[in-house]
């Protein structure tokens, strides 16, 4: 009975994770889109200005680490192979990569539960 709510828990815990990477990759391309904007603005557009570049900048490096944090913990749990580790981290160097791995990791079943663990609910005793 405690090996099925261990197994429960971890997939809770796996679960809440990929939710979090899912934000936080939405996050990290929001961001690389508002920096690339900035930069146009700094360097190409009229009138020309800094201020999209000092504001999404910092975002944009917080959001960053922040994704390459949760894609070794996501990996982690999810026992990701080297080349998915890989993708991952290009896919937070590309402008919108991260968006797209998720898309590729979730269609592929590297987000799913962990394997091992059973899918179906832990029994109430009553």
């Amino acid at each position: 009975m405690a090996a099925m709510a261990n197994q429960a828990g971890v997939r809770r815990r796996t679960g809440k994770a990929a939710s979090w990477f899912r934000l936080i990759a939405f996050a990290e391309a929001l961001s690389w889109a508002g920096l690339l904007i900035g930069m146009y603005f700094k360097y190409l557009g009229s009138p020309r200005t800094e201020i999209g570049v000092k504001i999404f900048g910092p975002i944009h490096g917080g959001v960053f680490v922040a994704f390459v944090v949760a894609a070794v913990l996501v990996g982690i749990a999810h026992r990701w192979g080297v080349w998915t580790w890989i993708l991952a981290l290009l896919g937070s160097i590309v402008p919108l990569g991260s968006v797209i791995f998720v898309m590729w990791a979730d269609r592929t079943g590297r987000m799913s539960p962990v394997a091992g663990t059973k899918t179906t609910s832990v029994p109430q005793s009553t």
